[in-house]
């Protein structure tokens, strides 16, 4: 096949690592479900838990490609990524610098298990990359960064941070879930490695768990030999899903950002939302970063009602958007991160990165936005309440 680097997005979504059908000719890859295969007079000892039965590389292929980096590993879930990409460089007395808003579960994560083994970490009190650089110690191993964050949609410089960690030897890593490779390939920046929940867009019909994890091979190289210890691999039936799902991306994404834009834009217009969180907005603190280093403004962003709607009614008075605890399918779907995402933090650490009681985190979809409009209307004039 032709370089990947040449090809068009759509054409790497569709067929980038896909495999052959020699046997039948079938237009698309066989899924090959062995658990056990051969290790003599074999090329490669494979084993699902090694990240190398053939839908594995196959999937592996295809995610570089679009990251445009050299390598890739596919994971059982975003976490299984998160875990294995940092494990993989920090040991006992290092230090990690995060963003102050990232993925709660990425939080709790960090809060419950680097204790453990000795690992030291900063998060920072805003996006600026001077709050980066004067966190930085002797031992700082791992700058960490979440852009367009969850739920807030901050959005951080990544090449003043990749700069930064590159003159001090640091490695960056980045959760590049909210954009998707489509709308944005940090490696362009500098930065070393980039980690998805391939739950959200990659997978994108609310029906698959995975993970991913790109970098050059050197990289990946390290987080395989700590990944195979901890067995987050996905299984192949899911991988095989994984592909299929993976070959819509590009369309799906750039309908959903869209869509997103619109919505976004009346929100913004309407007298019953505080606030709108979306990079897109010219009201946006980041929009200007966000038109230099986004090809897209993604299809994410959150909301704050004003007083006198209760968000918890408001959601439950919906018709066609959905309260849902994920992210990212083809139907939209809202959510309360201080009741799911972010829930395992306590009450001050959430207000400390501005996720209040009645924020909601909208994920558009490829409905046409008129709908999504008039739905959430209806919601607001059914649960808004006069105030005295």
């Amino acid at each position: 096949m032709k370089d990947p680097k040449k090809l068009g997005i759509n054409t790497i979504c569709t067929h980038v690592g896909e495999i052959e059908d020699k046997q039948f000719k079938g237009a698309v890859s066989p899924v090959y479900m062995a658990t056990s295969y051969a290790f003599d007079n074999v090329d490669v000892k494979r084993y699902p838990r090694y990240f190398n039965t053939p839908n594995q590389e196959g999937m592996c292929r295809k995610i570089a490609a679009l990251e445009k980096t050299e390598d890739a590993l596919v994971f059982s879930s975003g976490m299984a990524a998160i875990s294995a990409a940092l494990f993989a460089f920090l040991q006992k007395g290092d230090h990690v610098i995060l963003q102050q808003v990232i993925y709660g579960g990425t939080y709790n994560f960090v809060a419950k298990e680097f204790e453990k083994y000795g690992i030291e970490y900063s998060y920072t009190e805003s996006n600026s990359v001077n709050d980066f650089e004067a966190l930085i110690q002797s031992n700082t191993k791992i700058i960490y960064i979440e852009t367009p964050s969850n739920p807030l949609l901050g959005i951080t410089d990544m090449k003043a941070i990749s700069d930064l960690a590159k003159a001090k030897g640091i490695i960056t890593m980045i959760d590049n879930t909210f954009a998707s490779p489509i709308n944005q390939n940090p490696v362009a920046y500098g930065i070393d490695i980039m980690i998805h929940s391939g739950t959200k867009y990659m997978g994108g019909h609310s029906d698959i768990s995975a993970g991913a994890v790109a970098g050059s091979k050197e990289h990946i190289a390290k987080i395989w030999e700590t990944a195979i210890n901890y067995g987050g691999n996905l299984s192949d039936f899911m991988v095989w899903m994984l592909e299929r799902s993976m070959k819509t991306l590009n369309l799906r994404v750039k309908e959903q950002t869209k869509n997103a834009q619109v919505v976004a834009e009346y929100l913004e217009e309407s007298p019953h939302i505080d606030r709108v969180y979306y990079p897109g907005l010219t009201s946006h603190p980041d929009h200007e970063l966000a038109k230099i280093q986004m090809k897209g403004f993604g299809a994410m962003m959150a909301f704050e009602l004003t007083e006198g709607i209760d968000a918890m009614e408001f959601q439950n008075a919906l018709e066609l958007i959905k309260p849902s605890m994920s992210l990212a399918g083809l139907e939209s779907t809202t959510v309360s991160p201080a009741q799911t995402t972010h829930a395992l933090l306590t009450e001050e650490e959430r207000l400390e990165r501005g996720i209040k009681q009645g924020l909601i985190r909208f994920s558009t979809g490829i409905e046409e936005p008129e709908d999504l409009i008039a739905d959430i209307e209806q919601a607001i004039q059914k649960t808004k309440k006069e105030l005295v």
